[in-house]
């Protein structure tokens, strides 16, 4: 971990990655902790004038966007859950505000077939704090296409959230690290000028 972490908020974005209801309640762990550090993150960000981004899973009616071969998102679409008749809130704890943007992925990572990556150019950001559940899911999927695409990445471990708790640590301390910074809420909220 940095002894000294700088985040410039003119060039920075928070994505808060499926931090939906269903999904904090299916994955998350400790909830109202982990609930508790990304508001905190959030409303500092957007207090400093980080630009705020929400990714979720969303698709059409009917699931156009989901094909029999994929595995995973075929089983979603059997539950009939993320349509658009139905959309999954984000969390109230960390509910959207005027001036967020919502992107919605219809795959796992929040980049394949979304205009993240010109919502992230159009406004000159190359850095790239990460907050999601599951680690094992979108954190991975998202932080993997990002530093491909040379983009600065922070990952907020404590912002993060999985099922498998030996995954979690796993992608934490051995994986990510080769591709981003991973530090604490309270890192981020000092480098923020909000600890």
């Amino acid at each position: 971990m940095p002894e000294s972490l700088v985040i410039d908020p003119a060039r920075s974005a928070l994505l808060i990655m499926d931090y939906q209801t269903g999904i904090v309640n299916a994955y998350g762990t400790n909830q109202e902790d982990l609930l508790q550090r990304a508001a905190r993150v959030r409303r500092t960000a957007h207090d400093r004038g980080v630009q705020v981004i929400y990714v979720t899973v969303g698709f059409r009616p009917g699931y156009p966007e989901v094909s029999a071969r994929n595995v995973s998102f075929s089983t979603i679409k059997q539950s009939n859950r993320f349509s658009g008749e139905s959309p999954e809130p984000v969390h109230p704890a960390v509910a959207p505000e005027s001036g967020d943007i919502t992107v919605v992925k219809h795959r796992v990572g929040a980049f394949l077939g979304t205009d993240l990556d010109m919502i992230l150019r159009a406004h000159d950001i190359d850095t790239l704090v990460l907050c999601g559940i599951a680690t094992s899911g979108v954190v991975l999927s998202t932080l993997r296409h990002a530093a491909d695409a040379d983009y600065r990445c922070i990952v907020v471990r404590d912002c993060c959230a999985d099922r498998d708790a030996e995954v979690h640590a796993c992608l934490l301390d051995k994986v990510f690290p080769r591709q981003a910074t991973v530090v604490t809420s309270e890192q981020v909220l000092a480098a923020l000028g909000g600890a």
